[in-house]
């Protein structure tokens, strides 16, 4: 018997980037997530700063939203960590994590442009690293955080776009900044 043979099968960790600004955190994105941690061992949430975005939640809000809603999701599946990263391209954060996927949502076929570009750019950068692209859940399809945002500054609902614990956050924070 050799000694790999003693030593049981080697596997290769799989690392997976999920990034995004996440402002906020709707059930579009826990659904990718949750459908994500069965594609990798370890997933990273990479919560960008959002370069050309002005977000309704700071970056550490972001991350701390992230922290309280990843937990339940990694259990009986990958690890799931969560990771400010600012001013550097997802490419780039991938390589420094290990990661050989970087994992996007698409919920349209507008997306789809976009999202194609995108692969083929960090393709270019990198070529080691792979994009995944998971279809969004058909419940889930018409959520943007854009709009979750919008409908929660105008006084409306969110509760159906969102876990419930995003949406008190949501909710307090549209409310301070009408008080303002």
């Amino acid at each position: 018997m050799t000694q790999a043979q003693k030593d049981g099968p080697t596997h290769k960790r799989r690392i997976g980037l999920y990034p995004g600004t996440f402002d906020p955190v709707t059930l579009g994105h826990l659904d990718i997530v949750k459908r994500a941690v069965k594609l990798v061992d370890h997933l990273v949430i990479g919560i960008a700063t959002g370069v050309g975005k002005v977000p309704l939640f700071s970056l550490e809000e972001r991350v701390a939203m992230w922290r309280h809603e990843a937990g339940p999701i990694a259990e009986g599946h990958a690890t799931i960590e969560v990771i400010p990263f600012d001013k550097k391209l997802q490419v780039d954060f991938a390589r420094e994590l290990g990661a050989s996927v970087i994992i996007r949502g698409l919920r349209a076929v507008s997306d789809f442009e976009y999202e194609f570009q995108m692969a083929a750019m960090n393709q270019r950068l990198n070529m080691d690293v792979e994009t995944v692209v998971i279809m969004a859940d058909p419940r889930y399809q018409a959520i943007a955080s854009r709009l979750v945002k919008e409908i929660a500054l105008l006084d409306g609902d969110v509760s159906a776009f969102t876990s419930p614990y995003i949406a008190d956050l949501l909710i307090k924070r549209c409310k301070e900044l009408a008080e303002h």
